[in-house]
């Protein structure tokens, strides 16, 4: 008798740089609106991975720093960018009006699409998301700034959560990831 002994045919699991956070119980969908006033969720983005990110126009340091690298990683895909969509949420929809949106995400990259909704919608995707945002006063009382949860949240292409990208990781580093999950 041929004993057989059958070891895992599965893939091995991708070598991601950034946190891997497959199979999440969070971040699983959101319920905003775009610039144009289009009701938006996760599903709208299917087949493509989506990078979802949390912030505010008046940001002056996280949030144009990681949208300009999330420019450079769209411009190491090259023509892999097309399947990738990157959201930036806004945490500060009394001042990040429609029209401040449509302005500044596209700004940093014309494919980035700027997501919105009313100061409950924001709080329960933000709780959804585990992110943290806390109003800082300022000198006026429209001049606050918000501390903010910095990192951004990476979806594979049929809308599964997979990574938590750290603030501060290099373009290359974000694109290798991506790379893998287009793959």
């Amino acid at each position: 008798m041929i004993a057989s002994v059958s070891y895992g045919c599965s893939s091995p699991k991708p070598q991601f740089e950034s946190v891997d956070i497959t199979g999440a119980d969070y971040a699983k969908d959101f319920h905003l609106t775009d610039v144009e006033g289009r009701p938006r969720s996760l599903a709208d983005y299917r087949g493509k991975v989506v990078v979802v990110f949390f912030g505010y126009t008046q940001c002056p340091d996280v949030c144009p720093t990681t949208l300009a690298d999330l420019k450079a990683v769209m411009g190491t895909l090259k023509a892999d960018a097309e399947r990738v969509q990157v959201l930036f949420v806004t945490l500060d929809p009394a001042r990040d009006t429609p029209q401040l949106l449509a302005q500044y995400v596209p700004s940093f990259d014309p494919r980035f699409v700027g997501l919105s909704g009313d100061e409950a919608r924001i709080r329960q995707t933000a709780k959804d998301f585990k992110v943290f945002y806390q109003q800082v006063p300022g000198p006026t009382a429209d001049s606050y700034t918000l501390d903010h949860t910095a990192g951004s949240y990476v979806f594979d292409a049929a809308g599964r959560i997979r990574l938590f990208l750290r603030q501060g990781e290099s373009a290359a580093s974000i694109a290798h990831d991506v790379e893998l999950l287009l793959s």
